[in-house]
């Protein structure tokens, strides 16, 4: 089943989150090899695909996983938690409709 993984990150992340992130590519390109991920990426702080200084305020990761359970210990080794990036996760199933 798909689950998404919702997260939200604390203020002013960016330098934590810039530091982490060969981790959490790693993780995510190894998800992407076994054909489990569906999508991944972050959300600007402002209206912009290149928001510079002003960071992300958190991120999605739709996957396929076993179980919920599977999908919230995935995420709770997630590099970006580790590294005190996210405030808050969420993972919850995902149906995807469309396209």
């Amino acid at each position: 089943m798909l689950y998404a993984i919702i997260a939200q990150d604390i203020e002013d992340s960016l330098d934590k989150r810039l530091s982490a992130r060969p981790a959490h590519i790693e993780r995510l390109e190894q998800l992407k090899a076994e054909g489990r991920l569906i999508l991944a990426g972050p959300h600007p702080s402002i209206d912009s695909e290149d928001p510079g200084m002003n960071g992300f305020s958190g991120s999605l990761i739709v996957a396929e996983f076993s179980s919920l359970e599977k999908a919230q210990a995935w995420a709770d080794l997630d590099p970006y938690i580790v590294a005190g990036v996210y405030a808050q996760v969420t993972v919850k199933p995902f149906k995807k409709v469309l396209p």
